[in-house]
């Protein structure tokens, strides 16, 4: 039988033998640890960095014709000043300020009355004429019959002669008095030349007109539809699109302030006669349809002049072109999604997409966004967008 003297001997030894296997065990852990870990740590530094992701779009091919962009303003085709052309007490105002209106439809009534009452005399003082007028015509006509008989002097045939033609010029000379008051009397009412646009009322009711080169602006009044965009185009573009045939319909477009393209469609309607020498620009109008009115005159407009024939180009998106100095350049990606470096050569904006006049081929795919993250000769992770719409991806 075991003493507890001998159990506690025992038990002190079994410890001991655990420490022993422990610490060994520990010991052999931390060698082996202290051994992997450079090797470990080396094959880390030799694993390949991970493909960049970026947007890669495939360059257009399309058929374009070329454009010209300017700057102007818009012009009414008509614009009158309405002006009184006879004086008077204005009576009537017969608009509202900026409403449309139609060609003959009031605009102002001046007192008419006492155009009215000159009207009346001059009816009143032809009326006499022609009543003289067929006195002296009778009495001449017998004065040819006692003529013939011998029974009245040749001076006083003569006489009654000369009455009657007096008398018939006074009949014209009272039509026309009759004619020029009524043609007054049309003037008391204001009415519009032209179909279009009336400004604000200058002078309105119980004002007093007068007429001459003093003579105030009542309103003023402008056509709607058609509208002329009106702007100045310079040398190159006059010779290679407007210069050979002005009788061609060249194409134009318009685009407002608040518009990011051209929205309307319109053709060049005129072309000054001479190029103006300190600017080397000539003046040009387009006429645009505007039957809905939107166009107003003064409006800042952007207007784009095409011509030519139709042509392939190609079409890249402008945040895909990058600078090297003077160069201008892509990155191309190719068919094992490796970055190449592409000197381009640059041609004009086409709906917001720029031409690459050499150094692309349809086809190629460029690099659209993420241009830092690619380099010449990285394979990349390409995620595919489409040209038109590189902007929306961008980061």
């Amino acid at each position: 039988m075991l003493t507890n003297s001998k159990i506690r001997k025992r038990l002190s030894l079994a410890i001991g033998a655990l420490f022993v296997v422990g610490t060994a065990a520990g010991i052999g852990l931390t060698m082996h640890e202290r051994d992997a870990g450079p090797v470990s740590s080396a094959h880390a530094a030799d694993a390949p960095p991970p493909a960049a992701e970026v947007d890669v779009a495939t360059v257009l091919n399309q058929s374009i014709t070329d454009w010209q962009g300017y700057s102007g303003r818009l012009e009414a085709i008509d614009h009158i000043d309405v002006r009184p052309l006879v004086p008077g007490t204005i009576v009537a105002v017969h608009f509202k300020d900026g409403a449309l209106v139609k060609k003959g439809e009031p605009l102002f009534t001046i007192d008419p009355r006492p155009y009215q009452a000159e009207v009346d005399r001059a009816a009143a003082q032809l009326a006499a004429a022609k009543a003289r007028a067929i006195y002296t015509s009778t009495d001449a006509a017998r004065a040819d019959r006692l003529l013939a008989d011998n029974a009245i002097a040749k001076r006083d045939h003569d006489e009654k002669q000369n009455a009657s033609l007096e008398a018939t010029a006074g009949v014209k000379a009272a039509q026309a008095a009759l004619e020029s008051a009524q043609v007054n009397l049309g003037y008391t009412t204001i009415t519009a030349p032209i179909s279009g646009r009336v400004s604000r009322a200058e002078l309105t009711l119980g004002n007093v007109v007068s007429v001459g080169a003093n003579a105030p602006v009542l309103t003023t009044l402008v056509s709607v539809s058609p509208i002329y965009a009106s702007f100045d185009v310079d040398e190159q573009t006059y010779l290679q699109y407007l210069g050979h045939d002005r009788n061609a319909k060249v194409p134009v477009s318009l685009g407002l302030a608040d518009e990011s393209g051209y929205t309307r469609k319109g053709a060049i309607s005129s072309v000054d006669n001479r190029l103006d020498a300190s600017s080397g620009t000539i003046r040009v109008r387009a006429s645009f349809d505007n039957a809905d009115g939107t166009l107003v005159p003064g409006l800042y407009a952007r207007v784009k002049v095409g011509g030519g024939a139709p042509h392939q180009a190609i079409l890249v998106d402008d945040a895909a072109i990058g600078t090297d100095q003077a160069k201008k350049y892509v990155l191309v990606v190719d068919a094992s999604n490796k970055v190449q470096y592409r000197e381009i050569q640059l041609g004009a904006l086409h709906d917001s997409l720029r031409v690459v006049t050499s150094g692309l081929d349809a086809g190629d795919r460029i690099v659209v966004n993420g241009l830092q993250r690619a380099r010449p000769g990285d394979r990349i992770t390409p995620h595919a967008v489409s040209m038109t719409d590189a902007a929306k991806f961008a980061s």
